[in-house]
């Protein structure tokens, strides 16, 4: 499996007792993790030992950590080198209100040359899923996933799309996407149009479905839950009510749930549940450390095979 990501970031997490402007705040237990929403999902998926590679964007001195930290928790990596510092990202947690503040430059602007070479390592990269996620940077055209999904099709690799905005629109209309996940504000982006609850929901995912435009839906619903789409049609699963250390990377380890899942044969419902529990499990987890397996575990008994979400 690869997992693609043009605007990592070294992430940073810390603890405060109180955030106040203008004063210094002293903080502790700091740690710095490899982040970016593909390198994120290479972690989560390294932990639950499947085959994967990280393949990112990075420059500068910064990009020289990234390196470093990849290589110390033993990912697979491929540089794509480009010039700009490889942006870095801060969550605080304020010990005082148990609310959690995020800090997350725009990152580096790159040049046709820069994004051209993911396109041709995505040409010749041997895999069956090929997972394409985050934000695109400053200077990358809107299609540029489309693009990729157009790569993949022709290479009869799965693509999986976890992004927003302009970016998601246009490799929609490519179609032919595996998995495509939304949160519930960037689907009511992408369709134009406001929910009425779950049902609703599930039926204007299971209509992409049916137009090709994605084979399988996932729309995150926060604590809410997350609805299911495929081709024999919808379902949503309720949430859990767990206490919540950090949100940092719970998407991405939804992500890495469900494909490692679909990758071990899995039905579509059960890699959504694993898809579940692993971002249940995520924030379970302070600062930038996403899920461990024996929380996953857990969750996927809690979550149950039947629960659904009205």
């Amino acid at each position: 499996m690869r997992r693609v990501t043009l605007n990592p970031a070294i992430d940073g997490a810390c603890e405060a007792d109180v955030v106040r402007p203008t004063h210094k705040i002293r903080t502790g237990n700091e740690r710095y993790d490899p982040g970016g929403g593909g390198i994120n999902v290479a972690r989560v998926l390294h932990r639950l030992g499947a085959p994967v590679t990280a393949a990112y964007c990075a420059g500068g001195a910064s990009g020289g950590l990234l390196d470093d930290l990849i290589d110390r928790i033993g990912v697979p990596r491929h540089c794509i080198p480009v010039s700009g510092q490889t942006r870095m990202s801060l969550a605080v947690f304020e010990r005082s209100s148990g609310q959690e503040f995020r800090f997350v430059p725009q990152g580096p602007e790159l040049s046709p040359p820069g994004w051209q070479s993911v396109l041709d390592f995505a040409a010749t990269a041997e895999c069956e899923w090929l997972v394409a996620s985050g934000s695109l940077p400053r200077g990358v055209p809107d299609d540029f996933y489309a693009r990729l999904a157009d790569t993949c099709a022709g290479r009869g690799v799965r693509m999986v799309l976890d992004t927003s905005g302009p970016a998601l629109a246009a490799a929609i209309e490519t179609g032919g996407l595996a998995l495509i996940k939304p949160s519930l504000g960037e689907f009511e982006a992408l369709t134009g149009r406001k929910f009425g609850g779950p049902a609703d929901i599930g039926d204007a995912a299971h209509g992409l479905v049916r137009s090709g435009k994605a084979r399988i839906v996932a729309v995150t619903l926060g604590h809410r839950g997350a609805v299911l789409a495929d081709e024999s049609g919808s379902l949503c699963r309720a949430g859990l009510d767990v206490p919540v250390q950090s949100a940092t990377g719970a998407g991405d380890s939804f992500v890495a749930g469900m494909v490692h899942g679909l990758a071990s044969g899995m039905s579509t419902a059960d890699a959504f549940r694993r898809g579940m529990a692993a971002g249940t499990a995520a924030v379970l987890t302070p600062g930038t450390d996403l899920c461990l397996p024996a929380d996953i575990d857990r969750m996927w008994d809690a979550i149950g095979a039947d629960d659904s979400c009205g």
